[in-house]
């Protein structure tokens, strides 16, 4: 089916689509929601921080990497949901992959976050 709008009318339905994807992870996924309000405190503190400004923007964008690596994971999951509750071993891949790359992510996070707070508090 082909998507006949252009310019300004399909940036705003886009934008319309982007928060309807972000109030239904908030809504249906527990771990959307918990990221959240991690990422809520990491920015306040990144904002509190005595920073310069690329540290404060690897900060926060490190953290908000995290969701939205989980977006996309919940988004493989709720696909492979939809097909069917049988098992299938690539079904079971597609999901194991996308959680692991949530976990790669929080890693990530956790090591930026650690190395520049380092740098700043030593």
């Amino acid at each position: 089916m082909a998507n006949n709008t252009t310019g300004l009318t399909r940036i705003i339905k886009a934008a319309g689509y982007s928060w309807k994807g972000l109030r239904a992870a908030w809504k249906n996924e527990a771990a959307f929601r918990q990221e959240g309000v991690a990422v809520i405190i990491a920015i306040l503190i990144a904002c509190w921080l005595d920073v310069d400004p690329i540290t404060r923007v690897l900060l926060i964008g490190s953290a908000t990497m995290v969701m939205i690596v989980e977006i996309l994971n919940s988004a493989i999951e709720a696909v492979v949901d939809r097909i069917g509750p049988e098992f299938h071993e690539l079904s079971g891949r597609a999901k194991d992959m996308g959680s692991a790359a949530v976990l790669l992510s929080i890693i990530l996070a956790l090591v930026v976050w650690g190395t520049l707070l380092w740098q700043h508090l030593r």
